[in-house]
């Protein structure tokens, strides 16, 4: 199965707000997911975070989150590559008490070195966050993120790669591809083809267990700018969702849409 989320609490979430109330509303709106956006910085309110298992299960909502911008596997900085670690255990950790599934991390900026030498920093340092992963992260993915520029660590073979070593999944942001690729990576033809790469370097059931980002995005020579309304796009989503159902790709398929759940509720509609 396909769940659709929304990449935080829906904009329409009455007042105050908050995760909770963001869960009832998607699940109000008809959405089944939610990524919950740590992107500054990781709660340690451990009742809260029961509190959101608890409702999310109650409600049957798939959650993911998203662990802090903040991070940088390849830091030559002692201090800052120990904070990077620690600010996706606390994500991982958090999100086990919350139930998510998956945490998807951007990895690392590359900083001009050489990709083997940037691909082995970062392998030395999820090795090291995973030795945590039985006693305080069972239940919750690693989920390296694809990028959208050429200067960070993140390409489609890259991620694939260390995930395998590690037995994990990675979070495969389309639009980043897109982006990255400048302007390819947008047909059936394509996507089969990286869909193809994907069950080659994880298996075949690997497609079953999905942790998608997808989006409109704007992009320049460098890549990434922002993402954008699939409308306002060159996103071709209509066939885009027809090769994930052709394909029976299953997880979650995050939409990080600046329209929030107008998007989401588009993408679940056409693909149903």
């Amino acid at each position: 199965m396909l769940h659709f989320a929304v990449a935080g609490s829906p904009f329409s979430t009455p007042k105050p707000g908050g995760t909770v109330e963001g869960l009832k509303q998607a699940r109000k709106l008809g959405i089944s997911a939610m990524e919950i956006e740590w992107v500054q910085n990781v709660p340690n309110n451990v009742e809260r975070m029961r509190e959101i298992r608890s409702v999310a299960q109650y409600l049957d909502i798939f959650l993911t989150v998203h662990a802090p911008y903040f991070i940088n596997l390849n830091s030559p900085d002692k201090l800052k590559l120990a904070a990077s670690k620690k600010r996706i255990l606390a994500a991982l950790s958090m999100a086990e008490i919350a139930g998510a599934r998956s945490v998807c991390v951007h990895a690392a900026f590359n900083l001009g070195l050489p990709p083997a030498k940037v691909y082995d920093n970062v392998r030395r340092a999820v090795e090291d966050i995973l030795k945590k992963k039985a006693r305080d992260f069972p239940h919750v993915n690693l989920a390296l993120e694809t990028m959208g520029k050429p200067s960070q660590f993140g390409t489609l073979d890259e991620v694939l790669r260390i995930s395998k070593e590690f037995s994990i999944y990675p979070c495969v942001d389309f639009a980043h591809l897109h982006a990255r690729a400048q302007g390819k990576l947008n047909s059936k033809e394509e996507w089969d083809e990286l869909l193809d790469q994907y069950e080659d370097g994880l298996g075949k059931s690997a497609l079953k267990e999905m942790h998608i980002h997808y989006s409109g995005i704007a992009f320049g020579p460098s890549g990434e700018r922002k993402h954008l309304p699939l409308r306002e796009s060159d996103a071709k989503w209509k066939d885009f969702l027809a090769v994930l159902k052709k394909r029976k790709v299953g997880g979650v398929l995050v939409c990080e849409s600046p329209l929030m759940e107008e998007d989401v509720l588009l993408l679940k509609r056409t693909y149903d």
